[in-house]
């Protein structure tokens, strides 16, 4: 079994339905998330996006940046849901999506990478422990583009965003 990163933007209004009612959001979701496996729409026309595995590799190599927002755990629980995977989802509001966009607009990921040693991940216990040289570093490349893309796509639609590891 994996532990995957999933995101789903929504509107505000959404996303207050959506803390008053965490079994409708999971359930919208779900409907959404069908819908767009089968469209395959790219990470700024997508609801939904997904890092996959690559959301610890991600994490460790953000924190390690000084990046201002989580934009993989996102930073606020939702209080009436019950786990989603691996515990409840969590969000982030208009205001941290916005400014999350513009961080992840200004940082490339040779930047994360900048003298990022294999061994350090393996210590940190990064999952999903594949670090054996550089070159599996690089996994996470697309991904990480992938985001940038989809958090700049919510921030100009307005979008909040509702994060969950399942």
């Amino acid at each position: 079994m994996s532990m995957i990163g999933e995101y789903f933007r929504v509107t505000v209004a959404e996303l207050e339905r959506s803390m008053e009612d965490p079994d409708w959001a999971f359930d919208y979701i779900d409907e959404i998330r069908d819908v767009e496996e089968e469209a395959e729409p790219s990470p700024a026309m997508a609801r939904h996006f997904s890092t996959y595995q690559t959301w610890h590799l991600l994490d460790f190599l953000l924190k390690r940046s000084g990046f201002p927002v989580d934009v993989i755990h996102g930073e606020e629980v939702f209080e009436k849901a019950d786990d989603w995977g691996y515990g409840p989802p969590r969000y982030l509001t208009t205001d941290r999506v916005r400014f999350g966009a513009e961080a992840l607009s200004g940082l490339t990921y040779d930047q994360l990478l900048d003298e990022v040693d294999p061994a350090e991940l393996n210590t940190a216990e990064v999952y999903p422990l594949i670090w054996e040289d550089q070159a599996s570093l690089e996994w996470a490349r697309d991904w990480f583009a992938g985001l940038t893309e989809y958090f700049k796509a919510a921030a100009r639609e307005g979008h909040a965003v509702i994060i969950w590891l399942d």
